[in-house]
């Protein structure tokens, strides 16, 4: 098993989307390693949620706070209802969108297998039921709820293929299970049912829209945050950063800038940008969250100090779209 916090560099296997890749994922997990694995959003770097030594590794691998709260994974909605208290509100978006894109915030049950350490010592609980047929098959095979934020270092562009793991992780982690590309491409939408009105804490592959049909009002915003004590994961003001400094809502392309493209958009200046790609030249929305974290990573890649960000529609998927963003050009 790799230390992370071992100068000593060690190898990060890469294991195929079968029965044996699956089988010795599930046994790393088991014996408190690090699996980075994917779900239907991004990549997540895994380890059981029940182990605090083994959570503390998700930590150091990513440089993460540990005032971060993670989220936890389990393979059926069932599991998930027996690590936190779920009101009305909560259980009725738990069966509109489990498996699926959701994360549910809750008061933790007060037999949760959780560790402290991965709920950051908050009262409340995170938990997820992902769709990805391999991540369900590997969190049957462990057995016990899986801590797994985004496999990439803190702060830092999400990862959406394996390759995009072993850029930040290698020698960092035990292994990556390579289930090719992953479908939604930004993380789960994250919504507080803590008593009241639920809370969307943060936007992603849910719709705010699809949540106020299910929940038959409209989802409440945050309170105040807190950045020394986030509520949810994904909620710190600097996140899901490129090296290169983001700009946004670009109408001019200065020279030797990236530019990000959506639809038919051509700011001014864009032939002489050093790198140019378009999410969706169709202005297609859920294309475009798809390919958001490998567009970054790209355009990151090539040597640009600015990527430039031409307008998106903040409506539909385009919200989460613009939180990461946002959040990408944040102040570091």
């Amino acid at each position: 098993m790799n230390d992370p916090g071992s100068t000593v560099p060690a190898a990060t296997r890469r294991l195929g989307p079968d029965a044996s890749g699956l089988a010795e994922a599930a046994a790393l997990l088991r014996a408190g390693g690090l699996v980075a694995f994917p779900t239907e959003t991004v990549y997540g770097l895994g380890a059981d949620a029940t182990d605090a030594d083994a959570v503390t590794r998700i930590f150091a691998a990513k440089d993460r706070p540990r005032f971060n709260p993670l989220i936890s994974h389990l393979p059926e909605a069932e599991a998930a209802f027996a690590e936190g208290d779920f009101d009305a509100h909560a259980r009725r978006l738990a069966e509109a969108f489990w498996p699926g894109p959701l994360t549910l915030v809750v008061p933790a049950h007060p037999k949760t297998q959780i560790s402290d350490l991965a709920r950051a010592g908050l009262p409340s609980v995170a938990l997820r039921v992902p769709a990805h047929p391999l991540a369900q098959a590997l969190l049957a095979g462990v057995g016990r709820p899986v801590a797994a934020p985004s496999a990439n270092r803190s702060g830092r562009v999400s990862p959406t293929r394996a390759d995009h793991v072993l850029s930040d992780l290698a020698g960092r982690i035990g292994a990556v299970l390579d289930g090719g590309d992953t479908q939604v491409g930004v993380e789960s939408t994250v919504v507080a049912c803590l008593g009241g009105t639920p809370r969307l804490l943060r936007p992603g592959g849910i719709t705010r829209a699809a949540l106020r049909d299910v929940l038959g009002l409209e989802p409440a915003v945050p309170e105040s945050a807190d950045a020394d004590r986030p509520a949810g994961p994904g909620m710190l003001a600097s996140h899901y950063a490129p090296r290169a400094r983001v700009r946004l809502n670009a109408a001019q392309i200065e020279p030797d800038e990236a530019v990000l493209l959506f639809g038919s958009a051509r700011p001014a200046g864009h032939e002489r940008a050093r790198a140019a790609l378009n999410l969706s030249p169709s202005g297609d929305l859920a294309q475009a969250a798809a390919r958001l974290f490998g567009a970054l990573r790209d355009l990151d890649a090539s040597g640009a100090d600015t990527i430039a960000v031409v307008p998106i529609p903040a409506e539909g998927l385009g919200e989460a779209i613009g939180d990461r963003l946002a959040r990408a050009a944040a102040p570091r």
